[in-house]
């Protein structure tokens, strides 16, 4: 199975690549023309990411593009309830494989917050949210169990998360059998940006996405609430 053998919406490019690293500098070209358009029209970018292991390729190339990286605002898709310290958080992730050499200059905007529980949290994230414009570039992956971000199946306020008038922009989120709490976009804050990549590896999650592809709800695949323009997919083995 390939991306050409599936049924795309329409409107959605799907983009496949012999190998990883040819994606991830494929991506990272891709990524940083489109910040320094935004610069050049608005004077400033935000760039949106998800964590994960997969993504770590693409942070290293997008690291070394020329850029004005002083004008780059960097944030989050989602996060876990966890300091800036812990090994599993997003935001260390990113600071150690993006924010280095000239991209330093960057502007970091975690989402973690130290609160009392997982609900205020989310409120202290989404205060420091409330104020950005819409995102530039958003580089999401996806699950094997069709979440992206951290929307998953099952987590008690996804349904509020996916709904297209939800006013907030981040909400708590539980990710079921993992072991920490979560913090993530709303579909509208998503859904809002004005490029969107899918990036996926591998034929379990490829065939994942042939099942989004397929009629079905949102909640039991929440990819499936984002697979239509302006998305594109990449994938590669």
């Amino acid at each position: 199975m390939s991306l050409a053998s599936l049924r795309m919406p329409l409107g959605v490019p799907g983009y496949q690549y012999e190998t990883p690293a040819q994606m991830a500098e494929a991506l990272a070209l891709q990524v940083a023309e489109a910040l320094r358009g935004a610069v050049s029209e608005r004077g400033r970018a935000l760039l949106v990411v998800s964590g994960g292991r997969s993504p770590v390729p693409f942070f290293e190339c997008l690291a070394r593009q020329e850029l004005p990286w002083g004008k780059v605002q960097v944030s989050l898709a989602d996060e876990r309830w966890v300091p800036p310290s812990h090994a599993d958080s997003n935001e260390a992730l990113v600071r150690r494989h993006l924010l280095q050499g000239p991209a330093s200059q960057a502007t970091m905007l975690g989402l973690y917050h130290p609160a009392e529980n997982l609900d205020e949290a989310a409120r202290l994230a989404e205060q420091s949210v409330a104020g950005l414009p819409p995102i530039d570039v958003l580089v999401l992956g996806m699950g094997d169990d069709g979440h992206t971000a951290s929307l998953f199946p099952a987590s008690a306020n996804l349904p509020a998360a996916l709904d297209p008038a939800c006013p907030q922009r981040v909400l708590a989120m539980q990710a079921p059998g993992a072991p920490h709490q979560r913090l993530s976009l709303t579909l509208p804050a998503l859904t809002g940006a004005h490029l969107q990549l899918l990036t996926i590896q591998g034929s379990t999650k490829l065939a994942t996405l042939e099942l989004a592809l397929q009629p079905g709800s949102a909640e039991a695949l929440p990819i499936r609430a984002l697979l239509r323009p302006p998305l594109q997919v990449h994938w590669s083995p």
